[in-house]
């Protein structure tokens, strides 16, 4: 490629010698329909699978400059930036190794995106996998309470500071300016581990209230999730300590229920030993009920939101599966990222003026 490109695709990749063809095929697809000049940025995370050796054998025959970047396991916080930070175009699209676009979403978001410069950045709707093994659908039941009046009827949608958390959002296929991303991630930038900070959602924040979000479902992609039981509770994991991250410190009311999620289990478990030195049985079998039924209730407003009938059933028998590690994950969140609690900036306007690495 003799002049910059249009537009800078960043891949963050670990482990992902399996997903990577699909992903690049699509994406090559995309490309031709979409006729710019790309480059790829696979950045190999410290992978050990070969990924690396994957992505150059698809090189000599993408549609654009596919090139890897190596670095050591760092997370995808700082994969991202590895890639970001190397880009030559004005405009980059951040796009997971497991998201597969739609053969028309590059040309649809690039033309839109010229139509109306007005948001900050271009949000893909991310469909979960339809061929996903169950234990992948077990996330559909959350993100379809949450935003089930979005995917109930999905449209163009505008997210900004006072409609952020109305929406689904995310990472996994995303259009921005590099400018704005680079502002983006230096506000966000780790203090800690950058594998145990929220990697999209203090971004996405940022940006919504520095000019707004699109989400827009002609902009259309598919998520592959975890196929595997182990891959999911290590991922469960993971994603409660992310979700401290994300959302401790942003309102008191967060805060207090971030610390009640913790909390509370423990005390529910106390009370239930208590009840079983003493005697009480009946008591004890009466709470052991009335909690089944309480975290099973989310089932119903999820199927009233139209959720997938596979995303019900995986709740139901991963639900087991998914708590102590979840709540393990939440447990360390509120250790590691406890200054989050206290930290007024959070619940402000925040500045660009994170020091880069």
């Amino acid at each position: 490629m003799t002049g910059a490109p249009i537009l800078s695709v960043v891949i963050p990749s670990y482990n992902s010698a399996a997903w990577l063809p699909s992903t690049l095929e699509a994406l090559a697809v995309a490309v031709k329909e979409a006729d710019v000049e790309v480059e790829v940025i696979v950045v190999d995370d410290g992978s050990d699978d070969g990924s690396a050796e994957v992505v150059a054998r698809i090189a000599e025959g993408f549609p654009g400059d596919l090139s890897v970047v190596t670095q050591g396991n760092s997370g995808r916080f700082l994969a991202r930036w590895a890639g970001i930070e190397r880009a030559r175009a004005e405009r980059v699209l951040l796009l997971d190794s497991r998201v597969i676009l739609r053969s028309d979403a590059l040309a649809h978001v690039l033309a839109s995106s010229a139509a109306d410069p007005s948001p900050a950045g271009w949000n893909a709707h991310v469909h979960t996998d339809d061929e996903s093994p169950l234990v992948g659908r077990f996330w559909e039941v959350p993100t379809f309470i949450f935003w089930g009046d979005y995917l109930r009827r999905p449209r163009p949608y505008d997210l900004t500071p006072e409609t952020f958390d109305s929406a689904p959002k995310g990472t996994g296929a995303f259009l921005a300016r590099r400018s704005v991303l680079m502002d983006a991630f230096r506000q966000a930038w780790p203090e800690g581990d950058a594998k145990l900070i929220s990697d999209d959602t203090k971004i996405l924040r940022w940006i919504a209230e520095h000019g707004g979000i699109r989400l827009d479902p002609g902009f259309a992609a598919i998520y592959r999730p975890r196929t595997s039981v182990g891959g999911f509770v290590r991922h469960s994991r993971d994603r409660g300590t992310l979700f401290v991250d994300s959302y401790a410190g942003t309102s008191p009311l967060r805060s207090a229920v971030l610390v009640l999620l913790v909390v509370a289990p423990l005390l529910v478990v106390a009370a239930l030993v208590w009840l079983l030195a003493v005697g009480a049985w009946p008591v004890v079998l009466i709470v052991l009920v009335a909690i089944v039924v309480l975290l099973l209730a989310p089932v119903i407003p999820a199927a009233l939101n139209r959720c997938p009938s596979r995303g019900l059933l995986s709740y139901v028998c991963y639900l087991p599966v998914f708590l102590l590690p979840f709540w393990s994950g939440l447990a360390r969140g509120v250790v590691l990222h406890r200054r989050a609690f206290t930290d007024r900036t959070r619940t402000q306007r925040p500045s660009a003026g994170k020091a880069n690495s």
